[in-house]
């Protein structure tokens, strides 16, 4: 991409988003086509694959849980084709990086929602901690040790006491606790990797090649 098309990009994408300022935005663009191997395609749409991101996933901020990342895409991918775009991107970084507590909830609650019938159920719960916590193989209670937390958990989130968890739910919970963002999974950066890829990614703009 020449100066000038990347320059219009960066404009057009800086004036929508919320967390950015257009050199972040600028930088995060040249990352987003380094990632993709930067090919133009006549017709083809450009992006990162389910593939591609869960390996940005996994490489720059240490995710390894399958289920999560694979929400996690779907999250980014607002629109359901398949890979995300340069304005997912940013969109998806802005609020995972720096969104606030409001904008995290939604994410969050989106992530854990398996079935996108806006409620958490105890079934989803099961299958979210199941696959996130690290169970040693003799274990044979490890399930039943699992629905225990899972009813500990309702009990704690649940205030309609109506055996799943709805957005409200969640939400006063949260407020409540924060570290009960990611009750069910670990779907947003740590600190440490958040400050590690933005001192990377956000460096002085001389120093970046033309691509």
């Amino acid at each position: 991409m020449n100066r000038k098309k990347l320059q219009k990009l960066t404009d057009t994408l800086a004036k929508n988003c919320k967390h950015f300022n257009k050199f972040e935005v600028n930088c995060l663009i040249k990352l987003f086509y380094s990632l993709v191997g930067a090919v133009e395609r006549q017709g083809l749409v450009i992006g990162l694959d389910r593939n591609a991101f869960r390996n940005f996933l996994h490489v720059t901020f240490g995710m390894t849980d399958d289920m999560i990342m694979d929400r996690v895409f779907r999250g980014f991918d607002k629109d359901n084709d398949g890979c995300v775009n340069v304005l997912e991107w940013i969109h998806g970084l802005s609020l995972f990086l720096r969104g606030s507590l409001e904008e995290k909830m939604k994410y969050c609650f989106e992530v854990f929602d398996l079935n996108g019938d806006g409620f958490i159920s105890k079934e989803e719960m099961f299958h979210m901690l199941k696959n996130s916590l690290l169970k040693q193989p003799s274990e044979e209670d490890s399930d039943e040790r699992i629905k225990d937390l899972v009813e500990m958990t309702l009990k704690k989130m649940d205030h309609d006491h109506d055996g799943k968890l709805s957005f409200a739910d969640y939400e006063l919970a949260v407020r409540e606790e924060t570290l009960l963002l990611e009750a069910f999974g670990p779907c947003l950066p740590d600190l440490k990797s958040q400050m590690e890829f933005e001192a990377q990614v956000f460096k002085d703009p001389n120093e970046f090649n033309d691509m």
